[in-house]
């Protein structure tokens, strides 16, 4: 089955918060339902990208959340600092940590997931395990458990598209309104926020540690 994408709504342009403002980075907390960047067509412009530089000047792209992930989002405001921040991703220096609701209850407390993802060639923007697409690691703990629920801390040590919510899916738990792999009618949006970020700032080299609350 072809996946059929749901019209864009972004949300109110003021649920875009800024955490961290200095002269070379911004970091914002994105609602969940808006762009990181613009997409295709000018109905898809609006996106934390373009909000970020109406009240801030110049924004370039260092990495990226899925439209329906709210949470930490990190851009330069250089060239300099986009390239020295686009490092530390590449060499996983930067960590991130996000939180999740899922289905079911999960009975280990913790577990890694190292599963290799690849595109899906029929159905984009989807992607699927192969043993021959990237390797996709991710570390997971169990924040707190109900009865049809669980909790969870998820923490990438890769950075592929859709790996959280592709990972946990594979083991049975999908994050909940997940549109995607899980059922889109268990929650009205999906439960995946990115709630700590820590990096080095591009000129000090300073430790920045942030984070967020999750609102779900």
């Amino acid at each position: 089955m072809m996946h059929v994408p749901k019209p864009y709504n972004p949300p109110p342009a003021d649920q875009l918060e800024p955490v961290y403002v200095a002269d070379g980075l911004v970091v914002a907390d994105k609602p969940s339902g808006l762009l990181s960047v613009p997409g295709l067509g000018p109905e898809k412009a609006v996106c934390a990208n373009s909000l970020l530089c109406e009240r801030h000047g110049q924004v370039l792209t260092v990495h990226r959340l899925d439209m329906d992930t709210s949470g930490l989002i990190l851009f330069a405001r250089t060239k300099q600092a986009q390239r020295a921040l686009s490092q530390q991703f590449e060499l996983r220096r930067v960590e991130k940590n996000y939180e999740a609701l899922v289905e079911g209850h999960v009975i280990e407390d913790t577990g890694v997931i190292d599963k290799a993802i690849a595109r899906h060639s029929l159905n984009r923007p989807l992607r699927h395990l192969d043993p021959d697409g990237q390797a996709a690691i991710t570390h997971w703990r169990v924040l707190d458990r109900t009865a049809s629920t669980t909790r969870l801390a998820l923490s990438p040590k890769t950075g592929r598209s859709h790996q959280l919510r592709l990972h946990m899916a594979s083991l049975g738990h999908a994050i909940l309104g997940d549109v995607f792999y899980g059922d889109p009618a268990s929650h009205n949006r999906l439960c995946l926020h990115a709630s700590h970020l820590t990096f080095a700032h591009p000129e000090s080299e300073k430790t920045i540690s942030l984070q967020t609350p999750t609102p779900f």
